[in-house]
């Protein structure tokens, strides 16, 4: 019998290793003696898996307890978290609106209280944009910082496993058990540039936030983000297509999901070496922006968070990754943390930092956290 999500994300639980620190898992990462189902019936029998994924390896020799998988978004392909097969947790502190995907169960275990922190992944916001629905801090290590061995799917160019928490102190502790270097806390923040790009009520309590903290970034913008964002949907499309086109032959792969694979495999080559093309002009114009300011800050989601009911289409908000799914194409570091709300719904900042500068988005969130006005 196949494990069914509890309201607060949970898939299955367990207790593995000792320490200070419990934690949650995505149920992309193996863990050693249970399977890998990634949310979706079509993996329900696969054989358990036979040795931990390296991040979670690594969290159990640094003391930390495991207490169990969370669901998510079907295959780890959607941006809602609703799961109609295997269960959509409820998002703790916004009962109405979704719990964001892909990594909504290891969002909602966090912000309810029951861990410490959570792993997740994060294709195309994936970690980011839960968090920001959730109320919570998301972190986006830079491609390839984190270890993929032993994560779903194997092969990706633009997935990364990525951290939960309620707060800095916590990041700060998680970072460093997983060999991230985090320096002394900041006295004072390094200069920030900010993009708007997102509603203007929701830039407008971003740049409240800042003030609030004692900051004035300076307005600049960022060429090829649309681009960058179309690219990103074209890479993954062609990658999941590639990774689950064959569980399709189950006829156990929600509808939704499996039309979203299945137009994977009308990726041209044309396509691709466009979205290859716009990988290295935008990476570059990333690049040369924090040569200049050393941090880059904006909305995490362009748009308010929908409720359940507006989210029953998936394909209707697609557009909510348009801020953060750049950032997986680059591959630079990247986090997300609350800074308020309109209309009784989440507001989230993103920070970005330059590739191996992880670290400093830690101390970023750790100042401007600080400084919030409760």
């Amino acid at each position: 019998m196949k494990p069914v999500c509890k309201s607060n994300g949970f898939v299955e639980q367990f207790t593995l290793g000792e320490g200070d620190l419990r934690f949650a898992v995505k149920d992309t990462l193996d863990v050693a003696g249970y399977r890998t189902r990634a949310g979706c019936p079509a993996l329900a029998a696969v054989p358990v898996a036979e040795r931990h994924a390296g991040v979670v390896a690594t969290l159990l020799e640094a003391r930390c307890l495991l207490v169990g998988k969370t669901t998510l978004h079907e295959l780890a392909f959607g941006v809602t978290g609703i799961n109609p097969r295997c269960g959509t947790p409820v998002n703790p502190r916004y009962p109405s609106l979704i719990p964001g995907g892909s990594s909504s169960g290891s969002a909602a275990v966090v912000a309810s209280g029951e861990v410490d922190f959570a792993l997740g992944t994060d294709t195309g916001g994936s970690v980011r944009m839960p968090a920001a629905c959730c109320g919570i801090i998301g972190m986006k290590p830079g491609f390839g910082v984190l270890s993929r061995h032993g994560v779903m799917p194997e092969e990706s160019s633009l997935d990364c496993v990525g951290v939960f928490t309620r707060d800095a102190a916590v990041l700060r502790d998680v970072m460093t058990r997983l060999a991230i270097p985090v320096g002394e806390p900041l006295d004072a923040l390094p200069p920030m540039a900010c993009v708007l790009a997102a509603e203007p009520e929701i830039d407008a309590c971003v740049l409240e936030f800042l003030a609030q903290a004692g900051c004035s970034p300076q307005e600049t913008t960022l060429a090829l983000l649309e681009e960058a964002h179309r690219a990103g949907l074209t890479l993954i499309s062609h990658e999941n297509w590639r990774a689950s086109g064959p569980l399709l032959a189950t006829s156990l792969v929600s509808a939704d999901v499996a039309l979203r694979i299945r137009a994977g495999a009308d990726i041209t080559p044309a396509a691709l070496r466009q979205a290859e093309q716009t990988r290295i002009a935008f990476t570059a114009g990333v690049d040369a922006l924090l040569d200049k300011t050393p941090l880059l800050a904006m909305a995490t989601l362009p748009e308010l968070p929908p409720t359940l009911q507006e989210a029953k289409e998936p394909l209707s908000v697609v557009n909510l990754t348009r801020l953060v799914r750049p950032f997986n194409l680059s591959g630079h570091p990247a986090l997300t943390l609350p800074v308020g709300e309109v209309d009784g719904r989440p507001v989230a900042l993103q920070l970005i930092a330059r590739k191996g500068h992880d670290g400093l988005l830690v101390q970023a969130a750790e100042w401007l956290l600080s400084r919030r006005r409760h």
